[in-house]
């Protein structure tokens, strides 16, 4: 079923309950105050007649010929839809007015031996006259006995009926509005659904550049949004990884080509006497470099897909910083470059993350540093906005302003470049610490790479 089709039907199934279970209660409240409100007038009813038979009483005047004129059936109170019925002590009919329709009349003999019919014969009770569940009652005591209201529950009811059906009736022209509404309204969420749907096919079938964003509100807006960037990002890493084997390609055919060259030239005696040396030099050269552009490849595929190769732990950082400066300083020697360290005071700068992995890290981003400074490497670490920050910075030229959006990119080079994949990896390895890592350039000139970490807590901490 469509889904459409599915929340119309849901919300459907859930009006009609909520209209039934409303017409439930509606119908019980109405009845309960009409019958409340019924009493209270027979209640004062009641108390009105009871004065009248209490004056009569002590005035000696004979029920027959009391005001009420009961016994004729004719009321001067506002008794209508009601039977007023004395009883004397024993519980007998003394004297009524006519039952309402809802109570058959009595047949009671006349001379001759034929039957008449009248409201309430003397000489019942009203217990014999009365079901418990089809009437009210309203019992007072009277100087004559005891004075008792009736009226049918049944009139109630109708009245009650009469109105819960009004009401039905407009629940039922307000659901049949609701209904077009909700068709209405799901056709118009359902509508950007099924354009979302077009343009995931797309995503499916790889057809990332052709995906477009789908104009909707609400969350589905904020999905639809969420799927074009995805196709953005597709569209990117897709590009990323064709460049990638490009790339990779190019790299691993360099070296392959010389070493098949100086291979070849040995075997057929071009090279003779030091020349042979020397190929055999470039021969093992580039098959370390060859050797490390895999190794680097390697490292960087299971950073991205394996988990059980990163293992965290508490790491010093000022720790980690003065041992890469002591495997580089061969290199620092050589070039003549001075270190500049700095180090936040009075505060523990602690990082989670694998050592060894952020320790090659910081050697690709130190190294790097080194490759492109003339004189002076600055390393500087603190805590900012409640970051572990270190930076790594050099008095070169600095980072062409095209190259630093892709600095971070596998096989992206800069001048005197190696393989293009040290900062790649570095990136890898500081997002799996949790960290980000940046670069920019100094307004002092040089370049600056950035690395900031979330500062380790202790478990309960």
């Amino acid at each position: 079923m469509k889904l459409v089709h599915q929340i119309n039907l849901a919300f459907a199934i859930s009006l009609i309950a909520v209209l039934l279970v409303t017409a439930v209660i509606i119908h019980y409240v109405l009845l309960d105050h009409f019958i409340g409100t019924q009493r209270k007038d027979m209640q004062s009813i009641g108390a009105q007649i009871t004065e009248t038979l209490v004056s009569a009483a002590k005035r000696q005047i004979p029920i027959e010929e009391a005001p009420l004129a009961m016994a004729n059936g004719i009321s001067t109170y506002p008794i209508v839809g009601m039977s007023a019925v004395i009883t004397d002590t024993q519980g007998n009919v003394v004297s009524s007015t006519p039952l309402p329709a809802a109570v058959p009349a009595e047949a009671v003999p006349v001379e001759g031996g034929e039957y008449q019919s009248v409201g309430v014969t003397k000489g019942l009770t009203v217990r014999q006259i009365l079901k418990d569940d089809l009437f009210l009652t309203e019992v007072t005591s009277v100087p004559q006995g005891t004075l008792t209201l009736i009226t049918p529950i049944s009139k109630i009811k109708a009245i009650e009926q009469a109105l819960l059906g009004r009401l039905l009736l407009v629940f039922g022209a307000g659901a049949v509005m609701m209904l077009i509404l909700s068709l209405f309204i799901t056709k118009k969420l359902i509508k950007p659904l099924m354009l979302l749907r077009e343009e995931l096919k797309k995503v499916k079938e790889r057809q990332f550049s052709e995906v477009r964003l789908v104009g909707a509100p609400g969350e589905i807006g904020v999905v639809a949004e969420a799927v074009h960037e995805m196709a953005s990002e597709l569209e990117r890493y897709h590009h990323v990884q064709k460049q990638f084997f490009q790339n990779a390609s190019h790299e691993l055919k360099s070296p392959l080509m010389s070493i098949s060259g100086y291979a070849e030239g040995i075997r057929d005696g071009v090279f003779e006497g030091e020349d042979i040396r020397k190929g055999l030099d470039i021969i093992m050269s580039e098959s370390s470099r060859m050797k490390n552009i895999v190794t680097e490849m390697t490292l960087l595929a299971k950073l991205d897909s394996e988990e059980d190769i990163f293992r965290a732990a508490p790491v010093h950082l000022k720790e980690l910083v003065e041992e890469a400066i002591e495997r580089i300083n061969p290199v620092l020697v050589k070039k003549g470059l001075s270190v500049h360290l700095s180090y936040a005071e009075n505060e523990t700068l602690i990082v989670h993350a694998d050592r060894d992995k952020l320790l090659q890290a910081l050697l690709n981003i130190v190294s790097n540093g080194a490759r492109h400074a003339s004189k002076h490497i600055y390393i500087q670490a603190g805590i900012e906005k409640g970051r572990v920050v270190l930076s790594v910075s050099d008095d070169g030229e600095g980072i062409a302003e095209e190259l630093l959006p892709y600095l971070f990119h596998r096989f992206v080079k800069g001048k005197n470049g190696e393989s293009g994949l040290g900062l790649a990896i570095a990136r890898a390895i500081v997002e799996r610490c949790g960290g980000l890592i940046m670069a920019a350039n100094r307004k002092e000139g040089g370049a600056v790479i950035t690395l900031g970490f979330p500062p380790y807590r202790a478990a309960g901490a």
